[in-house]
């Protein structure tokens, strides 16, 4: 009898394993579920219906980016965010109108589809076309490496933007010292300077070039009128990039959409 009772205690014990093991694979998969992507518009807004004074030059639609060709997903040249991101963009707008700048905008939402096109052309390492352009710098194997390339973007959950500001008085854009999507330091918001206190050191000891490369102090300046509009109205920064600004609340913090870029019909 006793050995009977261990018996039946001992598969007790087996099967509640099994269900613990079961359930923690449906936690994971639970998650994967969260991310997964989603074709569904209707929380987004045309970026100029939202913030009529921006500028758009969408890199990613024409050549001159660091790819060299149209980005896939990207079927017209204008820019989408959700509500909410745009909504903070037009006070950051009517921010820096106030001090006699524009926004001007690279890119904003980004499909997953563009996201797949980057990953393709990093795995292409011979195609070195725009290397002068972007990445003098850097050898194109490293980039997966130095997180230049990922197979994920917070461009995709629609909340992201990439920008600069546009001089209404010389009709020119600001200068900031170097262009977007340039691969390395040099786009850095702490490259010669301290972020956090706005104050400009010169140190350029990060920049790989030989010799070295530099900004002055107003383009560093430059660099942090963007950053302090951006953070004063939401947004909050990345620290490779001084363009690249997400908001801080964004609604879908887990969700990557995948319907192109186009004029919304909704």
């Amino acid at each position: 009898m006793n050995k009977k009772i261990l018996l039946l205690l001992a598969a007790f014990i087996l099967i509640l394993c099994g269900t613990c093991v079961v359930t923690c694979c449906s936690s994971d998969d639970d998650n994967t579920a969260a991310t997964s992507p989603t074709d569904d518009s209707s929380q987004f807004v045309m970026l100029t219906d939202a913030v009529p004074d921006a500028i758009l030059e969408i890199r990613y639609y024409g050549t001159y980016n660091f790819v060299g060709a149209r980005i896939d997903g990207y079927e017209e040249p204008t820019a989408l965010l959700t509500k909410q991101a745009a909504e903070a963009l037009k006070a950051v707008s009517d921010d820096v109108m106030s001090q006699g700048y524009r926004l001007k905008i690279y890119d904003a939402y980004r499909p997953q589809k563009g996201v797949d096109h980057f990953v393709r052309w990093a795995q292409d390492v011979a195609d070195t076309r725009m290397k002068p352009y972007f990445y003098p710098d850097l050898d194109k194997s490293v980039l997966f490496e130095q997180e230049y390339i990922m197979e994920k973007s917070g461009h995709t959950r629609g909340s992201t933007v990439d920008l600069t500001l546009f001089d209404m008085a010389t009709e020119k854009e600001l200068d900031m010292g170097g262009t977007f999507d340039w691969f390395g330091p040099e786009s850095h918001p702490d490259f010669c300077g301290n972020p956090e206190t706005g104050e400009y050191t010169g140190d350029n000891s990060k920049s790989p070039a030989n010799p070295k490369r530099s900004i002055t102090e107003q383009q560093f300046k430059n660099r942090m009128i963007l950053r302090k509009a951006m953070l004063a109205h939401g947004f909050k920064p990345l620290d490779t990039e001084w363009w690249h600004f997400t908001l801080k609340e964004e609604p879908f913090p887990n969700t990557y959409f995948t319907f192109p870029v186009k004029k919304l019909t909704h």
